[in-house]
Parts: C-alpha cells; sequence; structure tokens
C-alpha cells in the first residue's frame, strides 16, 4: 500500500508547485490536512484563483467518506479516551481506514465477538486495538510527508511546459476501480462520472460538488432500494 502512496504524494508535491503555492505551504498542507483527495482538489482550485469559501466548501464535501470511515470504526474503539479519539481521527486516511478495518474484522472472525470480551485474554486484546491503528496511521503519515516533500523537490525541477495535470484524473481512477465493489458504489461512481464531464464548465469549478453530492445521492437510493427478487 505504501508503494501507492509515494507516487500519489510526489505528484501532489509537483502539482502544488505548478499551481503557484508555496512550498512550505505545500508541506504543510500535507501535515495539516493530510488527504490526498482534498489536496488535489484544493490545490486545482487554487490554481484556478477560485475563493477561499469554495475551497473550503469542496473539500469538505469531498471529505465526507471521513465521516462513514469514523462511523464504521467507531464500535471497535468505544473504549478510548477522548485524545486517543482525537489523535486516530487526524490520523485517519483511506489507507489507514481498509487496513485498520480488515484487521478489526478478522479479528473479530477469528474470536467470535465484536465488542464483548468472552476472556481475560479477549478483553485485553481490545483494549489495545488502538496501537495497531497508531502504528498504520504513523507509518502512512511519514511516508505521505516525506513523498510531497520529494514531490515538491522534484516538482521545482520540472519544466511548466510539462503539464503534470493528467496525473490527477488518472490516480483516481486507481483509487476508484478497486472501491467498486456493489450496486450502490458501481452506481455512485457511474453517476459522479456523468456528473462531472456534463458540468465540467460550470464556473469555479462547480461541477466538482455537484458530482460528489449525485455520486453520494445515488448510492444512498441504491443501497436502500436494492432490486426486487424475481418471482417463483
Amino acid at each position: 500500500m505504501l508503494l501507492g502512496v509515494l507516487p500519489f504524494g510526489l505528484i501532489y508535491g509537483a502539482l502544488a508547485l505548478q499551481a503557484g503555492i508555496p512550498p512550505m505551504a505545500a508541506l504543510a498542507m500535507s501535515s495539516i490536512v493530510l488527504a490526498g483527495s482534498a489536496q488535489f482538489v484544493g490545490t486545482q482550485l487554487f490554481a484556478v484563483g477560485a475563493p477561499g469559501a469554495l475551497i473550503i466548501l469542496t473539500t469538505f464535501v469531498v471529505n465526507l467518506r471521513h465521516m462513514l470511515y469514523s462511523a464504521s470504526v467507531a464500535p471497535y474503539l468505544s473504549r478510548l479516551r477522548l485524545r486517543w479519539k482525537l489523535l486516530l481521527a487526524y490520523l485517519l486516511s483511506d489507507e489507514a481506514y481498509a487496513m485498520v478495518i480488515t484487521h478489526y474484522r478478522e479479528k473479530e472472525t477469528q474470536s467470535g465477538s465484536r465488542a464483548v470480551p468472552q476472556s481475560r485474554n479477549d478483553e485485553s486484546e481490545l483494549d489495545q486495538r488502538h496501537w495497531f491503528f497508531l502504528g498504520a496511521g504513523v507509518t502512512l503519515w511519514t511516508t505521505w510527508q516525506v513523498s510531497t516533500a520529494l514531490g515538491i523537490y522534484v516538482g521545482a525541477r520540472i519544466p511548466e511546459s510539462w503539464n503534470l495535470e493528467f496525473a490527477l484524473p488518472l490516480t483516481f481512477v486507481a483509487l476508484v476501480r478497486p472501491a467498486v465493489t456493489d450496486r450502490a458504489t458501481a452506481a455512485a461512481a457511474i453517476a459522479a462520472g456523468m456528473v462531472a464531464v456534463l458540468a465540467h464548465g460550470l464556473a469555479l469549478r462547480l461541477g466538482l460538488i455537484m458530482a460528489a453530492v449525485t455520486g453520494i445521492g445515488i448510492g444512498i437510493l441504491t443501497e436502500r432500494h436494492p432490486p426486487r427478487a424475481p418471482r417463483p
């Protein structure tokens, strides 16, 4: 997974420089925001001179998926104190969530229990869950910071005539494709993609918000209304 994070950070660092973002600000964004997709979108909006309020609103919509991630892992971390929850919330990312939820569900299947310990060993294991999250989060955080710094360093040496924007949609296609696993995610991806293409010419990149909202709405509707089973 780190092999996939590294080029993503390199591309972001280079694109941030091309968009006119100062190197230290670009690096700080990776530390403060720590969300690759939001950083890419924010960089694009910054490059076209979008207002700050629109950048904040757009990145907020793009990152709404983190609320779903949080709700998914919350039952496994309900025993933690607030300071631990705040730390892990900061480290939560697409890759960290994928690693953590897979690990937790595997352990859940092995023990046959989710939050109710059956023995002292089970209770001790429940109390240590946050360390796996912390290890995954810190590892991915470090890789993201290093790759961003390398992207900024390399990007400063790339001629402006080399347009790297084509790498952005290709990267997102690579991220979205493995996530399409059922009708709801497929419907959301198709709907969002169609709206993004049709609304591409709108001012201030408003098509991005329309595509995100449409995709979320279609996905929810598809999940709530599964196909009816054929009558015998």
